[in-house]
């Protein structure tokens, strides 16, 4: 399969079930426990209606922004991701590339199955940001910050929503939930998954034998195994901020007071996020809450959208409750395990070409001109 073979993220997505072994697409696609904020985040999205203005004209809607000095060519960033190496051999570095080519931002998850390191030797932009997990607590914080200092980083993305790994279901089935408990059941189960998608099984065991000759760009099992709770403190982040002196973004607020408290943290920016629904059953749509966290943080620092954003109209949607930009998880996730980079930079195409035609159609000729009259907002 090739990026040119699907025209939509949903389409995107069951191409990536039918290359994935169900394990590996299962933690992709899986939230927790009954998946409704899962479902949720997609349902709120639903529910909100455009109002359009007609007779504009032709014109090129104008999708630049600037986020933190960052010039991006459209408010869509990669969210950070954990084992993305195991989706696909071009990983994390193949998510770089292509954010580097559509001028925008990565997210580079500590997790991602590739090390910074990797990641940044090759880097031509300063378009890299860092999710900080810190399970050991803050000596472990400052050896990633010394780590990234010196891959010269442009941003620490601190997520504050994993005090505990979420109860994801689907991962625990599969014997794949850390603790991982890998016995003679599972494992047959997972043999024959594996075996059932011999492209994916090729690439991967391919991909493999490179990681053995250069060991220091491994991951598999050891990358698992550091998947734990990372249980920060407002202490911590304070330790973060004196020992960082570049951008700081706090990942994972969802009400208006964490958000000023973040703030008054020193937060240079706020990601507001259920996680993509794998954390906290019961948490609110991102959706739903952007515009009260905006209306409080919004002339301090800009706030970012993730969980939910599918299509086009979602970002738009987004910028107009008071996001400053969004960023996608699952979307390119899918793009990446259909077809690596190019699958990625495909999902970013298609989100560029749809937010032009959307705008065009809602009569709206920059997303800097976005914000809530462009909306029929219901009195709740």
């Amino acid at each position: 399969m090739t990026s040119k073979t699907f025209y939509s993220v949903s389409q995107a997505r069951d191409l990536a079930q039918r290359v994935l072994p169900k394990v590996i697409f299962d933690y992709i696609e899986g939230g927790a426990d009954e998946e409704i904020t899962m479902l949720n985040n997609r349902k709120a999205f639903q529910k909100i209606f455009f109002k359009p203005k007609m007779v504009q004209g032709s014109f090129t809607p104008e999708l630049e922004t600037e986020l933190l000095g960052f010039k991006l060519s459209m408010p869509i960033l990669l969210a950070p991701c954990g084992l993305v190496k195991i989706m696909n051999p071009d990983g994390a570095l193949g998510a770089v590339k292509a954010a580097e080519r559509f001028q925008t931002i990565s997210v580079l998850s500590a997790v991602a199955g590739t090390s910074l390191e990797d990641v940044t030797q090759d880097l031509k932009s300063n378009n890299l940001w860092f999710q900080l997990y810190a399970s050991k607590g803050q000596e472990e914080i400052k050896q990633l910050i010394d780590r990234a200092y010196q891959a010269n980083v442009s941003a620490l993305v601190v997520t504050v929503d994993t005090p505990e790994l979420g109860n994801r279901l689907r991962d625990a089935i599969n014997g794949v939930k850390p603790p991982i408990n890998i016995n003679l059941r599972n494992a047959s189960k997972l043999l024959y998954q594996i075996l059932s998608k011999p492209k994916w099984t090729y690439g991967t065991l391919s991909d493999f034998v490179k990681m053995r000759k250069n060991p220091s760009s491994g991951f598999m099992a050891k990358d698992m195994l550091k998947m734990a709770a990372s249980p920060f403190s407002w202490d911590d982040i304070k330790l973060i901020k004196n020992s960082w002196d570049k951008y700081l973004i706090i990942k994972g607020v969802l009400t208006k007071e964490d958000a000023q408290r973040a703030v008054d943290n020193g937060a240079d920016g706020i990601v507001v996020s259920n996680h993509g629904g794998r954390q906290l059953e019961g948490a609110p749509p991102t959706i739903e809450v952007i515009s009260e966290i905006a209306d409080q943080v919004s002339k301090s620092v800009p706030v970012i959208l993730d969980s939910g954003i599918r299509t086009g109209t979602d970002v738009i949607k987004a910028l107009c409750l008071g996001a400053s930009a969004v960023m996608i998880g699952r979307p390119y996730l899918y793009g990446l395990s259909v077809a690596g980079q190019k699958g990625i930079e495909r999902i970013l195409e298609i989100f560029k070409q749809e937010l032009i035609t959307d705008m065009v159609l809602l009569g709206c000729k920059s997303v800097k001109e976005l914000d809530k009259s462009w909306l029929f907002l219901r009195d709740k």
